[in-house]
Parts: structure tokens; sequence; C-alpha cells
């Protein structure tokens, strides 16, 4: 599951808003969906999991779209 969220989040970090919000209501609404999860407490602690894990992503995403803009900078010429 983690793994998933991960992949989730690395490839659609540059919308992260949308990501996080997609693994907070997606995530749990899939376990429940596929009956690994019934409606209860856990649902939360679920979809909290979920944002957590995206948000990782995310992050590593946003890390790598700021690296890339700095390469690609034109190099300051004195």
């Amino acid at each position: 599951m983690i793994p998933t969220l991960l992949l989730v989040g690395l490839l659609l970090g540059r919308w992260w808003k949308t990501t996080l919000l997609l693994a907070a209501v997606g995530w749990p609404t899939l376990l429940v969906a596929t009956g690994v999860l019934d409606v209860g407490r856990d649902l939360g602690i679920a979809s909290a999991l979920a944002v957590v894990n995206a948000g990782v992503g995310v992050l590593v995403a946003q890390g790598l779209y700021r690296a890339f803009r700095e390469l690609r900078k034109p190099a300051a010429t004195e």
C-alpha cells in the first residue's frame, strides 16, 4: 500500500493539493470498495496515513522539480 501512495505522490506531485485530496478521499474509498476496511473509526486513520504517504511522494517530486529548474537556469556571467 505504501509504495502505491508514494508513487501516486511522485507522479502527481506537481499538483500537490489535488494529489493530497485524492489520497485522503480516494484511498479509503478504494479500501471500502474492495472490502479491506469497513466504514468506521479506522477509515479516518487510513485516510491520514494515505495523506502522509502521498505527501512524502509529493515532497520528493517537488524537490526534483526544483532541482531541475535550478539546473536549467542560465549560468550567471561576470
